[in-house]
């Protein structure tokens, strides 16, 4: 059986994979997320996903293992959201939100380390916020959690009540999309992800 490894940190990533019946071993990439830069935000999460693939794919320990790179932006008008530096801007961030719509653009990179073939896509799906007062922001943001996660929200933690609804891939907003890492599998490496089942 291959190994997968997960190229990332990312607590809800390896709870999606190890509830779809995968088992990942965890291996941080050490990528410095801000040295790089796209010309979009799909781009950009598209950059950082191959950034982290590649890196942890050319360590000797992960030969002859499958390597995923997720990475999420949270896409603004057009500005690329990550995770925000601190409360301050977590707070700001939820204001600007607050009644509209965005788009998670979660960019997929996997890797076969045996013959170093790679497929890459981005998955893309729209969150519409919901109006949460002021009151309510502050005590999400004192919670912590949006410090952590890209566009200073999840779908799945604290802040689910004030996300009004989403078009498309709820996985991809968690932070990866399954189907579209079924397809990267199958038709970029010829790994059916059944074969990858703990």
């Amino acid at each position: 059986m291959r190994t997968l490894v997960l190229a990332s940190q990312s607590p809800a990533r390896l709870g999606l994979l190890r509830q779809a019946g995968l088992a990942p071993e965890v291996i941080v990439s050490g990528v410095d997320e801000d040295a790089l830069h796209a010309p979009t935000p799909g781009a950009l999460a598209q950059v950082l996903a191959e950034a982290k693939a590649v890196a942890v794919a050319g360590r000797p320990e992960v030969a002859g293992a499958v390597v995923v790179g997720c990475d999420s932006v949270l896409d603004l008008d057009g500005r690329a959201l990550g995770k925000p530096a601190d409360a301050e801007e977590a707070v700001a961030r939820w204001k600007a939100m607050r009644g509209r719509t965005g788009v998670l653009r979660t960019g997929h990179c996997v890797i076969d380390t045996v013959n170093g073939r790679r497929a890459a896509a981005t998955a893309h799906t729209t969150v519409r916020f919901g109006e949460p007062t002021d009151a309510e922001v502050a005590a999400y943001v004192a919670s912590g959690e949006p410090l952590h996660v890209a566009g200073a929200f999840t779908l799945d933690g604290r802040s689910a009540p004030f996300i009004d609804g989403i078009d498309g891939d709820p996985g991809n907003v968690i932070g990866l999309s399954l189907p579209l890492l079924r397809r990267l599998l199958r038709d970029g490496l010829g790994i059916a992800i059944t074969d990858l089942w703990a």
